[in-house]
């Protein structure tokens, strides 16, 4: 008898059958809810674990061709292709290069100027919206009209935001610009995968002293569509803008904060011990201040702001790409030495506690990060993948001698492109990769700067810390459980203890290993004084920390210059690190904070000289040590 062969379907159906036919399991492997929910708790340790347990890195001041000085001297790249290239996409720079981030960035704030936002593009496309304004016309016009005709449509442009008179005073304009760019943010915006903000830059620069600040909003496009953005047309005056935040929460149920720049280029105005109307610092000034500020940009493209070698002389590592030549455009005084302890990080947060004591609230209690203020829609920052501040400086053999700035009261003061610092990343700490997570953790200051790797650092802070608990994998559930993490308050030091702390820091994978760990303290002495201290509290190589806290044998240097490389035969990869304050007191107010340095590397301006095959001046630093800043730990005293 011939058996005919089966047909697909039919095996099928067969093996199904088969399946299904299988006697039941026995009794004893049946699985009954009732038998193992009860009272019992999950098996799995992380069904109610809700701490941040990721770091997530991007960029919160950024500048595409919307902003009239990126878009009017070049910038061809609008906020879409800024965030394709943050999500990891390789795009065309203006200057036609081929350019790609290593890996991509987990977010992005597209902060281009209120001031005139997405002038540029409107002029470029003939906006019928722009195009029915009488100015708008005219501007249009001369931007048609050839290069020298628009160099003076961006002049007019400038010269009116100096003066604070617009040149384009027209509401409909606005509108449609803003929801044209909350739009792009809306549509990039991917919960858990990409975080696009909307945001933008107030730019306050009153006798040309940066006062400027990023809005970052944690709402959708229907949300901030229903204003639109403050400007410095509106006021200079910082508490008019906080006044704005307070009115759009009130009137959305939105959530907004605002980011000061990094204080360098303010001429003492940007941590004042002065309000902007020039009276004293009162309970609720500090109050709104740190309402609205909760964190500040420490380190970018136009100089690093942490700390500065005249105000802290016995920190080695203090001198770190510094610019403290004048203001924003060199065009007020040039820089006086009463200036600068209200221009950088360490500085301001040692004003913070004489304030906190006078106020009764300290002003100055910020977290820190870090971000670009590229004018390039191109958020990079490592030294061999820097493409510049604008698009004149994007990389080409002779970009370092361009001029950035040029004072007019003493020609021989200039900046040049050659001193741009390929900085920095915002560095969050969050549960997860949506608005909500990550600005919920800026607002709680949760976050770090560094200059433009991805170091990895966590620090926390507690009274009863032990030296073995930092190597345990659940170091992190401890630190929240019995401590604080970075950005948190300390408070009710039990009788005999100081604060012990838990740190880890790990170096970025595709960088360079770790020199140091370090913990900066400042304190509120019992005269009323602030001061200031530096521990090494971990070096690499087997090097010894002396019993005055410091290590003073540096880590060595394996830079070849000329060929623009390095080895990682130095250093460590990772920390590891408990430490208890030697020299605690429970009666003074104190912040700490954790600063990670990286051994040395070539700086961008290396990379330079190797690819295009040229000799750089000798002033030209060719050298860098990159670093990480965490946000401080506060203690407050027993009241």
């Amino acid at each position: 008898m011939i058996r005919e062969k089966p047909s697909k379907m039919r095996l099928i159906f067969i093996l199904l059958a088969v399946f299904f036919s299988v006697t039941a399991l026995p009794q004893e492997f049946t699985i009954d809810q009732n038998d193992v929910k009860g009272d019992e708790p999950d098996y799995s340790p992380y069904v109610d674990r809700n701490i941040p347990n990721r770091v997530y890195w991007g960029d919160t001041h950024h500048h595409t061709s919307y902003s009239p000085d990126a878009g009017l001297v070049g910038n061809t790249l609008d906020p879409e292709q800024a965030y394709r290239f943050a999500r990891g996409d390789e795009v065309t720079s203006s200057s036609g290069l081929r350019v790609k981030l290593i890996r991509p960035l987990d977010f992005l704030v597209v902060s281009d100027h209120a001031e005139y936002i997405g002038l540029a593009d409107m002029l470029r496309d003939g906006d019928p919206v722009l195009l029915a304004d009488e100015n708008g016309k005219r501007l249009y016009s001369m931007y048609q009209s050839g290069r020298e005709q628009a160099y003076a449509a961006f002049v007019e442009v400038v010269k009116s935001a100096t003066e604070r008179k617009k040149v384009i005073d027209n509401k409909e304009v606005e509108r449609t610009i803003w929801e044209r760019f909350t739009a792009i943010a809306d549509n990039y915006n991917n919960p858990r995968v990409f975080t696009a903000f909307i945001g933008f830059e107030w730019s306050s620069v009153p006798k040309g002293n940066n006062l400027h600040r990023v809005m970052i909003f944690r709402d959708n496009a229907a949300r901030a569509n229903q204003v639109l953005p403050y400007s410095l047309f509106d006021s200079e005056d910082p508490e008019d803008l906080w006044k704005y935040l307070a009115a759009y929460e009130a009137k959305t149920g939105g959530k907004i904060l605002a980011i000061p720049h990094n204080g360098n280029l303010s001429n003492g105005l940007m941590f004042s011990d002065k309000t902007f109307s020039g009276k004293s610092i009162t309970r609720a000034y500090a109050e709104e201040r740190m309402r609205w500020e909760p964190i500040v940009e420490v380190t970018q493209i136009k100089g690093d702001g942490e700390a500065h070698p005249s105000l802290s002389p016995d920190d080695e590592f203090a001198d770190y790409e510094t610019w403290d030549k004048g203001n924003l455009n060199l065009t007020d005084k040039l820089k006086e030495p009463w200036m600068l302890k209200h221009e950088y990080a360490r500085s301001a947060l040692r004003l913070g506690l004489e304030f906190g004591k006078k106020a009764g609230v300290n002003p100055y209690k910020f977290g820190m990060i870090g971000s670009t203020d590229a004018h390039t829609s191109l958020a990079t920052t490592r030294e061999e993948n820097y493409y510049g501040k604008f698009a004149q400086t994007e990389p080409r053999p002779d970009r370092y001698n361009h001029i950035f700035m040029k004072s007019p009261l003493d020609p021989d003061v200039q900046t040049s492109s050659a001193e741009e610092v390929a900085s920095g990343l915002a560095a969050v700490w969050a549960r997860e990769n949506t608005r909500e997570a990550i600005w919920d953790a800026m607002k709680r200051k949760e976050v770090y700067a560094t200059t433009g790797t991805r170091i990895l650092v966590r620090v926390f802070a507690g009274w009863d810390f032990t030296a073995d608990e930092v190597k345990r994998p659940d170091f992190a559930d401890q630190g929240y459980k019995r401590g604080v993490p970075m950005g948190g308050d300390l408070s009710n030091a039990p009788d005999g203890k100081a604060p012990s702390f838990m740190i880890r820091a790990l170096r970025d994978p595709d960088g360079a290993n770790l020199d140091r760990v370090q913990i900066i303290k400042g304190w509120l002495d019992s005269n009323g004084k602030t001061q200031e201290t530096i521990y090494d509290v971990a070096v690499s190589d087997g090097r010894e920390i002396g019993a005055d806290g410091r290590c003073k044998t540096p880590v060595g240097n394996t830079v070849d210059v000329a060929e623009a490389t390095f080895t990682n035969s130095i250093g460590d990869a990772l920390f590891m690190v408990h430490w208890v304050d030697p020299d605690f007191d429970p009666k003074e107010n104190a912040f700490y904070y954790v600063r990670v340095i990286e051994i040395p590397t070539p700086r961008w301006t290396a990379y330079d000289a190797k690819r295009f095959g040229i000799k750089m001046p000798a002033d030209v630093q060719m050298i860098t040590q990159d670093r990480a800043y965490t946000s401080p730990i506060w203690h407050t005293p027993k009241q």
